[in-house]
């Protein structure tokens, strides 16, 4: 059996960031998926897809992604139970992303931080050592390629 999906569209809003009971970062996004054809009355139709990531990729995906960015996601289908506040039964269906694909240039913006807090990094002021350029001259200090030099070694130096 295999529960496979890839989809190419755009962010329909920020993607939504939180954290879960137990502290696993989890971000959901509407993907506008595009119709492969034209509608009668001339206009492109699209679906909408609910996303779910978590984790790292929940991270990356609520700070580098925002509404209008084209990405494409791979992942699977996964329905969900409810029973809603009428009394109802209701069936909800997304998408677990498992990998996320920015496909398009991220535009000049601030990087913006998931809403959920962030533990801050240490910051190491480790000094730089400091590099000296080497001072090379037209004409080398010692004449090793001079062909008058002459080298007297005897039987006695070579090694075989």
């Amino acid at each position: 059996m295999l529960n496979k999906v890839i989809l190419i569209g755009r962010l329909t809003k920020d993607p939504e960031a939180r954290m879960t009971t137990t502290g696993i970062p989890v971000t959901t996004f509407t993907l506008a998926v595009d119709r492969g054809y034209v509608s009668q009355n001339g206009n492109r139709e699209a679906d909408f897809f609910n996303c779910v990531c978590y984790r790292k990729l929940a991270e990356n995906v609520a700070r580098y992604c925002q509404k209008g960015r084209l990405i494409s996601i791979e992942g699977r289908i996964q329905n969900r139970t409810y029973d809603a506040p009428d009394g109802t039964r209701r069936i909800f269906t997304e998408i677990i992303c498992d990998n996320v694909v920015f496909l398009d240039s991220s535009r000049p913006q601030p990087e913006t931080q998931p809403t959920y807090p962030q533990q801050k990094q240490p910051v190491f002021n480790i000094p730089q050592p400091k590099v000296q350029q080497p001072q090379f001259t037209s004409e080398p200090e010692d004449d090793y390629f001079n062909d008058n030099i002459q080298i007297d070694i005897s039987e006695d130096d070579l090694p075989f």
